[in-house]
């Protein structure tokens, strides 16, 4: 059984809502989930230009250790979390598309902590 966490949106038409939920890969976006882990509110700062969201730290820790793979936007509201850590990046070193695959540290201050 494949486990992904990945979101539910709830809410009405043009008003989204997302729980973050764990769920098996095979069932459907909002179907019946093993837990829900947070949820994400993208529109509810448009006053002060914050989206709000809550994360249960213990249970998405568990799930990821246990194997849990977060679908890519739940990874990066993890990763600003500091659940995770970044992506690989792909420095480009000509205008002509030719890149250079050599490893880069997208943070180079790697002993700061993200707070929220």
């Amino acid at each position: 059984m494949a486990v992904k966490i990945r979101f539910a949106r709830f809410g009405c038409r043009n008003r989204p809502f997302f729980r973050i939920i764990v769920a098996d890969s095979k069932t459907p976006r909002d179907g019946k989930p093993i837990q829900v882990v947070g949820f994400y509110d993208p529109l509810s700062g448009k006053e002060d230009g914050n989206k709000y969201m809550g994360l249960k730290y213990d249970a998405v820790k568990y799930w990821l250790s246990v194997g849990a793979q977060p679908s890519d936007p739940v990874r990066r509201i993890l990763f600003k979390a500091g659940l995770l850590t970044p992506p690989p990046m792909v420095v480009v070193k000509d205008k002509d598309g030719s890149k250079d695959w050599s490893s880069t540290d997208p943070i180079p201050d790697s002993d700061t902590s993200i707070t929220l």
